[in-house]
């Protein structure tokens, strides 16, 4: 019975250090492919490689619509700072941060009057670490008086 205790004890204190180490590797990992360096000013990459991720949210397009269903009717500015007030709140809820976006879509009734604003969305991906490969499409229209749509793919 003492032989079996110690083999226990032995085969106990060996596993650990190893299943400590197995749980390490187990960690979400990003990284970000950017052959070139232009895009640096741009803030966004490439490519976004994620492993080893626990789970991941999808985001439907969020834009600047009121807590109460309103759509907004304000410049594109002001639309940009609420649309991505609401998409930090949804991953939010979700338990997610925002420095786990991977894949960023932004849909624009105007890239003309988008771009002039294209600050505020740098300060606000700076503000969050976030490095989210980036697609912007100016589009035809958006639901009601809607002029920018933010739809997220987020990991963690």
């Amino acid at each position: 019975m003492i032989k079996s205790s110690k083999l226990l004890a032995l085969l106990f204190i060996t596993s650990v250090p190893v299943w400590a180490q197995a749980q390490k590797t187990n960690q979400m990992e990003k990284r970000s492919i950017n052959p070139w360096k232009w895009q640096d000013e741009r803030s966004y990459v490439q490519a976004v490689e994620v492993k080893n991720v626990e789970s991941t949210l999808y985001v439907s397009g969020q834009t600047a619509i009121s807590a109460d269903g309103v759509s907004s009717n304000e410049d594109m500015k002001s639309q940009l700072i609420l649309a991505l007030q609401n998409l930090e709140k949804v991953i939010g809820e979700a338990g997610y941060e925002c420095k786990g976006i991977a894949r960023l879509n932004i849909y624009t009734t105007s890239t003309a009057e988008l771009w002039p604003h294209f600050g505020v969305f740098q300060d606000w991906i700076a503000k969050n670490g976030v490095k989210p490969a980036l697609t912007l499409l100016e589009v035809k229209s958006l639901f009601e008086t809607l002029k920018v749509e933010l739809e997220a793919t987020v990991v963690k």
